[in-house]
């Protein structure tokens, strides 16, 4: 009897660590159309990006429900409970990504709808969602395959990507100076520019809590030198 338990547990802890991966690639695919109808100014892709947010959400308590219901009925300990932890911290980090996507999208409708064609620096745009969105995946690759080494890459990446960043507010910045007329829209893209920032943050979030379920350790605020050698060690 003991044995089969044993089993339905280990069953259920990958049915939901499958369930997070389903979530994972939606809101990968959910990012990626957000750049997408911000570039080509689909309406219909848009609505698609707003819509499936509804769908990230419902995944999110669905998930977090189930972690809830496994601590109560298994009572799970060590890295078991490590790794119902980190499920509902990744999740929340997805659900806040799928917020970012949602926000680009809308931030696309306004563009779209004001009759801007051109989107300034949107190659520098497009750059930097291409950086966030190969930290997410690296930072769930590292999920699926239980390898915290992940965790290095992705936080010397997150910070490539804050200094990306930086460096296209202060181009916006002096775009709307020399022409105030341009104030407007350079707000709004310092606005998607920002929560792309925030997704490469979220991914971060991501690889570190691999260090925990695998490692037992957290280093969540730690320095870059110090991920790599938790993660190493």
């Amino acid at each position: 009897m003991s044995e089969h338990i044993s089993k339905q547990f280990d069953a259920e802890l990958e049915s939901i660590r499958g369930n997070v991966l389903g979530m994972a690639g939606l809101v990968e695919e959910q990012f990626r159309d957000a750049m997408k109808a911000l570039a080509e100014g689909d309406a219909n892709l848009i609505e698609k990006v707003v819509t499936t947010e509804v769908q990230v959400d419902a995944l999110h308590l669905r998930i977090d429900d189930e972690c809830t219901l496994m601590i109560a009925r298994r009572q799970p300990a060590a890295s078991d409970l490590r790794m119902v932890l980190t499920v509902i911290k990744v999740i929340n980090d997805l659900e806040r990504i799928g917020d970012k996507a949602a926000k680009i999208a809308r931030r696309a409708r306004q563009i779209n709808e004001a009759g801007r064609v051109h989107v300034p620096r949107f190659r520098d745009l497009e750059h930097l969602a291409e950086l966030a969105t190969d930290m997410l995946h690296v930072a769930l690759d590292g999920f699926a395959r239980l390898d915290p080494s992940v965790a290095a890459q992705v936080a010397r990446d997150d910070l490539r990507l804050d200094e990306e960043f930086k460096g296209l507010q202060r181009q916006l910045i002096t775009f709307m100076m020399e022409d105030p007329r341009t104030i407007s829209l350079s707000l709004e893209i310092i606005e998607v520019a920002k929560a792309i920032e925030r997704v490469g943050d979220h991914a971060k979030n991501v690889a570190e809590y691999v260090v925990y379920l695998v490692k037992g350790v957290d280093v969540r605020h730690a320095d870059v030198e110090t991920i790599v050698r938790k993660a190493a060690n």
